[in-house]
Formats: C-alpha cells, sequence, structure tokens
C-alpha cells in the first residue's frame, strides 16, 4: 500500500472519531435548545462537552472568533455570534459547530424550530433544506463533480419557492477548516468545469437558503453575524463527509 493510500486512511479514521464526537455534541445542543434558555447558555455547553471528549473547539481555532458554536436565530444566516437572548417559541435556530481532534477539523449544523405549535411553513422550511442536504450527500460519489452536488441543493430548494444564499459556499476541510474546493449549493457554470470528485476528498457540504430573497447583509452589531437583507428567516444544513470507493460516507454521525 502507497503512502497516499495509507494517509488518505489515517485522515478519514480520525475525522471519524473527531465526527462523531461532533455529532454527539450537536445533537445534546439541539435537545436543551428550549424557551428561556439562551444563546450564550449553548455555547458554554458545547465548549464543556467538547472538551469533555478531549477534543477542541474547532471555531476558537478562528482568528478573532471567541465561541464554541455559531448561532443563527430566524433571520441570522450564518456566523452568529451567542448572546443573552432567550429563545421562544416559534425560533428558528441554526446551530454550527466544528470540532478539532488528532489534527483534524469537522464540521457540521442543522436548524429546528423551538417548540410551539406546529407551523407548516416552518416545518416545510426545514425539511426542504434537510431534504437537500441528503441528496447532494447521495450523489458525492468518486466520478461526479462539485457541480453536481451543488445542482442537487438548488434545485430542490428553489423547486419549493426559496433562495439559495450566493455569497456562502460549502468547503473542504481536513487539517484547516476551510480548505478548497469550495462546494457552492448552486450552479455557476457548467458542471464539467467544475472540480472532479477525488477519492479520498473531505469536504463540509452545506445548504444554505432564505425563505425569501437570497441577498445577506453583515451584522452592525458584531461583524460577524450574517443576515437576510429583507429580515426572512433562514436555514442552515451542514455534514462533513468523505468520498471514498464505497461511496459517500457522513463523518459527522
Amino acid at each position: 500500500m502507497n503512502k497516499s493510500v495509507i494517509n488518505k486512511s489515517e485522515k478519514i479514521k480520525a475525522m471519524s472519531q473527531g465526527g462523531k464526537i461532533l455529532a454527539e455534541v450537536l445533537f445534546k445542543l439541539l435537545k436543551n435548545i428550549k424557551p428561556g434558555v439562551s444563546e450564550i447558555e449553548i455555547d458554554k455547553l458545547a465548549e464543556k462537552l467538547i472538551h469533555s471528549n478531549n477534543a477542541e473547539p474547532g471555531f476558537k481555532k478562528v482568528k478573532g472568533y471567541k465561541h464554541s458554536i455559531c448561532v443563527s436565530t430566524n433571520n441570522a444566516v450564518v456566523h452568529g455570534v451567542p448572546t443573552n437572548y432567550k429563545f421562544k417559541n416559534g425560533d428558528v435556530v441554526g446551530i454550527d459547530c466544528g470540532v478539532y481532534y488528532k489534527g483534524f477539523h469537522t464540521d457540521m449544523a442543522e436548524t429546528i424550530r423551538v417548540g410551539g405549535k406546529k407551523n407548516d411553513k416552518i416545518d416545510k422550511f426545514i425539511e426542504t433544506g434537510k431534504k437537500a442536504l441528503n441528496e447532494a450527500i447521495k450523489i458525492a460519489i468518486i466520478g461526479n463533480r462539485v457541480g453536481n452536488i451543488s445542482k442537487t441543493i438548488q434545485d430542490i430548494i428553489e423547486m419549493q419557492g426559496y433562495s439559495v444564499v450566493r455569497s456562502l459556499v460549502g468547503h473542504g476541510v481536513g487539517k484547516r477548516l476551510h480548505e478548497e474546493p469550495e462546494i457552492p449549493g448552486f450552479l455557476s457554470a457548467p458542471i464539467i468545469k467544475t472540480p472532479k470528485l477525488l477519492e479520498g476528498m473531505t469536504i463540509a457540504i452545506e445548504a444554505i437558503y432564505n425563505m425569501g430573497k437570497s441577498d445577506v447583509v453583515l451584522s452592525n452589531d458584531d461583524s460577524w453575524t450574517i443576515k437576510t437583507a429583507d429580515e426572512s428567516i433562514s436555514g442552515l444544513f451542514e455534514r462533513t463527509i468523505a468520498i471514498t470507493k464505497e461511496g459517500p460516507v457522513i463523518l459527522t454521525s
């Protein structure tokens, strides 16, 4: 077995271990999001849970960022800095979290509706993002291209009348949190001109979308939080996966 294959195998094994930690942490965080609980409390819980697994918060390795998670509540799209805001029934909350373990990053996000009565409009919006991500993962196979992923996400999101955010994309992930190639949730070039998916690649596929228009703005409050320009609800779903001969492997599961 040559060295490159060994390195790919070791990388994917380490990222799978870190990804398992991340998935367990993220879903514990989601269970703790309830009316009256604050964003900053969820952030502190995330740091505690990550450290208890002998891992590090990956986001704290981003220069200038001081938190373990990003919280996107209602019209926040991504990079939301946790605040003292207390969740309310009906809020749409996205949690984005990263874990650094054995020298590798993994990245993951999920969006939920907080308690309250059933809301068909919001629930349909959330389910659409889940479906877009899941279907995109299925076609992340050797021989396909990044454009196949992009088109799948875009088609599913736009078919329901929502908008894919154009200025934010998925990405490669590994030794660094953000690596090449970019993985857009929309198609901006012919598929044949987008990067090939190769064995051993590890990528973070993201469905980043709005209920309204796709335009976003940077919040003046903290210079991190990106919000929808029209103040519509936003959603975010993300998984770190590996491209293998056996097909896509979700490392954050």
